[in-house]
């Protein structure tokens, strides 16, 4: 029924205006807002909508991964911007100390 269908994925935030800076400027990914809602424009054609919400909880888990050639650049271009990297130490989920996973992955 749903095998031929494009599908696009959307998350709430808080404030929309800070996530318009986030992505836009900090992961220079094109961002679009019409009607209070914001749209990434991702590679590959793929769109994702942000959405307000004002009773909005942080998922405690990855809303969004991007795979880069260099993880050692992004991380350090990243970090310079103020993003923050988690520590994980947990059985086979183990970072070091950029918060890099070297363990691989997709």
């Amino acid at each position: 029924m749903f095998k031929d269908t494009k599908a696009f994925s959307g998350f709430s935030v808080n404030d929309v205006q800070k996530a318009k800076e986030f992505y836009g400027k900090t992961l220079g990914l094109d961002v679009s807002e019409a009607h209070g809602l914001l749209q990434l424009h991702i590679a590959g054609g793929t769109n994702i909508l942000i959405y307000p919400k004002d009773n909005h909880i942080p998922a405690t888990f990855t809303i969004l991964n991007f795979p880069v050639n260099n993880i050692e650049q992004a991380v350090d271009e990243l970090a310079w911007h103020g993003v923050h990297f988690e520590s994980y130490n947990e059985g086979d989920l183990v970072t070091d100390e950029k918060g890099i996973f070297r363990g691989g992955g997709p």
